[in-house]
């Protein structure tokens, strides 16, 4: 069987191409859009930015003591209570929801790809050793 090169890097060029325009029509949705600008507030808001910086903090020094076998409960409530006070700000709050829609709209783009390669592309094309 003979394989014609050109035309495999056609088809190769034409898909890279295809995937340059995808990407750059994600750029351009709504969704993607509302991210970046939630993004750039929470990363703006110095608020935001010390709860961040609290919130890891505790998660670093619970990971440590549970690491150790020192992790208590109250360690644990203290992480949570600093997570739901980070995502309790209304910047961070937006910053989430605008997330998850841009979650929720590339989900359905994979699901487009997928149905037409007949394989959960999201899920399996990413590595060979999934299970």
């Amino acid at each position: 069987m003979s394989v014609d090169t050109d035309t495999s890097e056609t088809e190769i060029e034409a898909v890279d191409r295809l995937a340059s325009k995808l990407g750059e029509a994600i750029a351009d949705l709504p969704e993607h859009e509302d991210f970046r600008e939630a993004k750039a507030a929470v990363e703006a808001d110095e608020e935001v930015q010390e709860h961040i910086a609290t919130f890891e903090r505790k998660r670093e020094a619970f990971q440590r003591a549970k690491q150790r076998g020192e992790a208590s409960e109250l360690d644990r409530r203290e992480l949570e209570d600093a997570h739901q006070d980070l995502q309790s700000l209304p910047v961070m709050e937006e910053y989430l929801q605008a997330q998850s829609a841009l979650e929720r709209r590339l989900g359905r783009v994979d699901a487009e790809i997928s149905a037409e390669l007949a394989v959960d592309f999201g899920e399996k094309a990413g590595g060979c050793c999934q299970h």
